[in-house]
């Protein structure tokens, strides 16, 4: 039985355009997962799935499989548990286990992979989860007047050091059992494991500020030792 990573990568990126290619601290920015998946150790294949010919390049240029997707499974509305589900289908079949990757992880590393395989154990899934930065009980909505009410009223003089902690998804990655991804089990739900990652290795990159701030993360992230240098 095998372990293979899936990173989905569509073409179609529209608010930063060609993002799962575009250079991101002097390599593509597919290149980075990549290296943090082949580093891991884990996997017996590392596949890119995609609907683009030229991200099938990179990808095939980076040392892994690149799989074509098709046009129903890459519009901007296709979940990522459909894309696992298909390359399952199409090259998984004697995959124990799957880990889906998200290709813009720039600073994802080798052992927060090791830390969800081991998570899996007992679980159908395991996800990689941050803590949000302030409590959420203590959320503030705006009105339709333009006024703030918040969304727990009963907690407006609750400290927050009384309030439990929430957690997010980092999008970094999520490891299944072959089982669980081709169920209707849902990833976020009480048979999936969390692993916990610091909110200092966590960003989002979905517009053109995102990926400002990243780059910023990045290099001090490399000048601090925590992830490598491209």
């Amino acid at each position: 039985m095998s372990r293979i990573a899936i990173i989905p990568a569509r073409g179609g990126s529209k608010r930063i355009p060609r993002k799962n290619i575009k250079p991101f601290l002097g390599q593509p920015m597919l290149h980075w997962p990549i290296r943090a998946a082949r580093g891991s150790g884990l996997f017996d294949r590392i596949v890119v799935s995609t609907d683009d010919a030229g991200i099938a390049e990179v990808a095939r240029a980076a040392g892994v499989e690149a799989l074509m997707r098709p046009a129903d499974l890459s519009d901007d509305r296709t979940g990522v548990v459909p894309v696992v589900q298909h390359a399952l289908r199409e090259i998984g079949e004697g995959a124990e286990a799957a880990c889906l990757i998200y290709a813009t992880a720039p600073f994802l590393r080798a052992e927060d992979l090791t830390a969800g395989w081991r998570a899996l154990a007992g679980a159908s899934f395991s996800l990689s989860v941050t803590t949000f930065p302030f409590p959420i009980q203590r959320a503030v909505l705006k009105t339709p007047e333009g006024r703030l009410a918040m969304v727990q009223p009963e907690h407006a003089q609750t400290r927050s050091q009384d309030l439990p902690e929430a957690f997010h998804d980092a999008a970094l990655f999520a490891w299944g059992t072959r089982a669980a991804w081709l169920s209707d089990l849902p990833l976020y739900g009480h048979a999936t494991a969390p692993v916990e990652i610091p909110r200092h290795l966590v960003q989002d990159v979905d517009t053109p500020e995102d990926w400002t701030r990243a780059e910023y993360m990045g290099r001090a992230l490399i000048a601090a030792g925590e992830i490598a240098a491209p």
